[in-house]
């Protein structure tokens, strides 16, 4: 698969590089070749190994391999939420893949723009298999590098016609729909308040917030929406009137009994059942579940993340690679 000698030097790509050899439109199809191969086990990906850090920040390893792929590897990440005010992002890290079969490193990239793109690319997926097909209009919650990259996944997979993003800061948000909108050329702007935001037909949750950001009351029939931000059992950003409405789609089982607060929250709680969970995206590819039921349904897809996502990025990013050469 790698098409490189035992010999050759390994290669190590910057943010700006990874950007370059990961386009959205590949990194989706990755993402869909991912979701597959764990919903089936085909690929190796145990649940993060996560140790705490000063100052809320966590360090986090994530495993892999896949024998398909001709690759094993791993993310090892730094989460530091102070880097907001630094301007950097959260996530700082490396991805690397080393071969299967000898062991041999072949690559090592930058850990956060994978992060950022493969995180995307999986929501734009679920979109593109449960939003309705003539989705127009995004609502974005959070203004940080996974509001740009969830952007560019949705306008990838439907034809955006405006955007309105919610931030808590209104001048921070007003000056990140200026510059999306000048990038892109759709009209973006900043929402009147959160239930403007929400009242689209694709709606994506990427924020830090541990509580309920986003009510099931300002949701409308037929809209699609991406919970992405919270990753622990004790953090959310959904209310769970939305939860109890929705058709909800996620991207393993486990992982979502391990870390998806947005659902087992509610289910503490007694408000809802897992049997409000459709199934895997990865099945849902595979046609061993249904999608979305009508033009009316609400679906959710409920993005906790996991290695195997990151392992599939990176071996496409190699492959565009050794193609080059």
């Amino acid at each position: 698969m790698t098409g490189l000698t035992l010999g050759s030097p390994l290669i190590v790509l910057d943010a700006d590089q990874v950007r370059e050899q990961l386009p959205m439109s590949a990194c989706i199809e990755a993402m869909a070749a991912a979701m597959q191969a764990a919903s089936y086990g085909n690929v190796t990906s145990p649940p993060r190994q996560m140790l705490p850090l000063g100052q809320g920040g966590v360090f986090a390893l994530m495993p892999a391999t896949g024998e398909a792929l001709g690759v094993y590897g791993a993310k090892i990440v730094g989460v530091r939420p102070g880097n907001a005010a630094r301007g950097l992002p959260a996530i700082q890290g490396i991805v690397v893949l080393f071969d299967y079969e000898t062991g041999v490193p072949l690559i090592v990239m930058n850990g956060a723009e994978v992060t950022a793109i493969r995180t995307a690319a999986a929501s734009g997926l679920a979109t593109r298999l449960l939003a309705r097909k003539d989705a127009a209009t995004l609502g974005l919650f959070g203004t940080g590098v996974q509001a740009v990259t969830h952007l560019d996944a949705m306008r990838t997979v439907r034809p955006l016609r405006s955007v309105r993003v919610w931030g808590i800061d209104h001048a921070s948000t007003e000056q990140f729909a200026q510059k999306q909108a000048a990038r892109t050329g759709i009209e973006v702007r900043a929402a009147d308040g959160p239930d403007d935001a929400a009242s689209c037909d694709i709606v994506c949750t990427i924020t830090n917030s541990p509580t309920p950001i986003l009510e099931g009351d300002w949701v409308r029939p037929g809209t699609h929406v991406n919970l992405v931000g919270a990753h622990s059992l004790t953090t959310r950003e959904a209310d769970t009137a939305l939860i109890r409405k929705s058709s909800v789609y996620v991207d393993l089982l486990a992982s979502t009994r391990a870390e998806g607060g947005d659902i087992m929250i509610p289910h503490g709680e007694g408000a809802i059942t897992l049997d409000c969970i459709v199934g895997e995206i990865g099945q849902l590819l595979a046609g061993e579940i249904p999608g979305r039921r009508d033009d009316s349904a609400i679906t959710v897809y409920n993005s906790v993340g996991f290695a195997a996502q990151d392992l599939y990025a990176a071996a496409s990013v190699l492959r565009r690679i050794n193609r080059e050469q």
